[in-house]
């Protein structure tokens, strides 16, 4: 094995991490509350990552570093589904990252800038989330709440075969989840479990002068477990506590299975959500990996404008 191809597996697997931070490790409270049909939103977030990469021994690189700023456009729409309240909403990232790293004892610097796969995601309310128009909204109060929903993540990124380092991924991944939300008082406790399934990359950096033939790249399923603890200070004005735990995904190449790659991991932060007009809020929140055993111990600070309207915008 050269060390030109030592360095190009791991900056593949540098460039990887931000996305996975975006994609599968996320915080999202009170993604399970009710809203009225015909509800609508456009959020814009900024989302800054930074910190360390730990690869727990797995590859000979030392005091590797990871900057990245991922803006993200989403559309948001709820709707009546046998007679339960659901939503849809899609989502548009783009990444600009810079990695840093000695592999090797050679000083490595990448940048990257691009789009990442869209994300689309369906949710319905199975208990005490009946589907209302405005009028009735207003009278009705949270008690118990239980979800489920299904995120995709399609490959619709920029991804060239012939290279490691991609901001697409080059293959689809889904997250069946169950969401239970409880109020008391101005109190909220969300608990979510899920797992993400992934189909496999059939042209993992292939047909260059490297690996002149095709790799096909898989990875094991993701276990998931997110909680939040909300107060709301007062209508659209509310704060939470927010942690999560996933663990697997290790990834095989050509049905060689690389155990090193298995993740075990958790991330805590904070989300205020602060209102600024009768249609605006601006949403902010912080994490940080509490326990990194493989992939990114990243500091995320993001920031989101939303803009909702009913029926038509005003």
């Amino acid at each position: 094995m050269t060390r030109r191809w030592v360095i190009g597996i791991l900056l593949g697997a540098i460039a990887a991490l931000p996305s996975q931070t975006l994609y599968a490790q996320d915080l999202a409270p009170r993604a399970y509350v009710i809203t009225p049909v015909h509800s609508n939103a456009v959020l814009i977030t900024e989302s800054f990552f930074t910190g360390d990469l730990n690869f727990d021994g797995a590859v000979p690189i030392t005091d590797a570093t990871a900057t990245a700023n991922v803006p993200i456009l989403t559309l948001y729409h709820s709707l009546r589904v046998f007679n339960r309240s659901a939503n849809l909403s899609a989502s548009l990232p783009y990444g600009v990252a810079n990695f840093q790293g000695n592999v090797l004892n050679v000083e490595t610097n990448v940048y990257r800038s691009g789009l990442l796969d869209s994300v689309y995601r369906f949710s319905i309310n199975l208990i005490g989330g009946p589907a209302m128009d405005v009028s009735q909204f207003r009278k009705w109060r949270q008690k118990t709440i239980l979800g489920a929903s299904l995120r995709v993540v399609a490959p619709t990124g920029q991804y060239d075969s012939t290279k490691l380092i991609n901001w697409g991924s080059n293959r689809w991944a889904f997250k069946p989840e169950l969401g239970l939300s409880r109020r008391k008082g101005h109190w909220i406790i969300d608990a979510y479990g899920a797992g993400w399934f992934y189909t496999a990359n059939p042209k993992f950096f292939s047909q260059n002068q490297y690996n002149p033939g095709i790799s096909r790249q898989t990875q094991a399923p993701i276990a998931t477990f997110e909680g939040h603890l909300s107060y709301d200070f007062r209508p659209q004005l509310w704060a939470s506590f927010d942690g999560n735990f996933w663990s697997g995904g290790a990834t095989s190449l050509n049905g060689v299975e690389n155990p090193v790659t298995e993740q075990k991991s958790s991330r805590i932060g904070t989300t205020v959500s602060v209102p600024v007009s009768k249609h605006q809020s601006l949403k902010f929140s912080y994490s940080n990996g509490a326990y990194v055993k493989y992939g990114g111990s990243f500091q995320n600070v993001s920031v989101g404008w939303q803009y909702s309207w009913f029926g038509r915008p005003n």
